[in-house]
């Protein structure tokens, strides 16, 4: 009961109070899912299983290039609505298209080997010390992919490891570059050693990069966010570039350091045949 402007009780009952929407479910990556036009289209040409592909209803453009393929390779193609894409890509862009895949699996150093002998050339690895961060991950391995490199390796411990976000990331380079999971990276660099490669570590107080001899069998060292490369791998390796830093900020992004050490080494090689 309430009471009217005159004080009179009327049989008049409250409104009820609007329920609280509940509070929306948190999704999780299922890291078996690639979205994304770029990323499912390199896993289909590059021959990674792919156990069924996802197409947003009524999607055109490039989407047709995609489906064609898929049905070349034997790949079953459904159709999907924006919702259940939606909920497939847990926030990533999925631009119309998702599909199954079995689990990205780690190469070893034979695989590197041989992509550097089919590709007649002296072996050249990028050794990640401690990456972290997915996206850098993903920004290494498809610059190593354009720039010739061979082979990327990361730790096993305080190391990305190969998902999702880092096959976005990749542009699809995470289908071509090897990339190889060690326990030790001090070992593997004595290791590389003992093959015959050079170890370079890209950190502060070395030769400046373009001035220092980049040819022949060739390890680079990049460190992680913030911490750089380890007091023992930088020990372990036989020199050391840098790169001259002119304005307020007294570092590079990691990916962006590998980024630029790569492609000298690439000019370098270029320039030798």
């Amino acid at each position: 009961m309430v009471k009217n402007r005159t004080g009179q009780k009327t049989g008049q009952r409250r409104r009820p109070r609007p329920e609280r929407p509940e509070r929306t479910e948190r999704i999780e990556r299922d890291e078996n899912v690639i979205v994304g036009r770029n990323p499912v289209t390199e896993a289909l040409k590059s021959g990674r299983t792919v156990e069924k592909l996802y197409v947003q209803q009524n999607a055109g453009g490039s989407l047709g290039r995609v489906i064609q393929l898929a049905k070349e390779k034997g790949v079953p193609v459904m159709e999907a609505g924006k919702a259940a894409l939606d909920k497939m890509a847990a926030g990533l862009p999925h631009q119309g298209v998702a599909a199954a895949v079995t689990p990205y699996s780690y190469a070893d150093f034979d695989d590197v080997m041989k992509k550097a002998a089919d590709a007649g050339e002296d072996p050249f690895i990028i050794i990640l010390d401690g990456i972290e961060d997915p996206h850098n991950l993903g920004a290494v391995m498809r610059t190593a992919e354009c720039a010739g490199a061979h082979g990327v390796v990361i730790p096993k411990r305080h190391s990305c490891g190969l998902t999702e976000t880092v096959a976005k990331a990749s542009a699809g380079a995470i289908e071509y570059m090897p990339c190889v999971k060690v326990t030790n990276i001090a070992q593997t660099i004595d290791m590389l050693k003992e093959e015959g490669f050079w170890v370079c570590a890209c950190d502060m107080g070395g030769t400046d990069y373009y001035k220092q001899d980049l040819t022949g069998k060739l390890a680079v060292v990049i460190g992680g966010e913030g911490s750089g490369v380890s007091r023992l791998v930088k020990e372990k390796c036989d020199f050391t570039v840098s790169m001259r830093l002119c304005g307020s900020i007294n570092s590079l992004n990691a990916s962006n350091a590998a980024a630029i050490l790569m492609y000298e080494v690439r000019r370098q090689r270029d320039e030798g045949k």
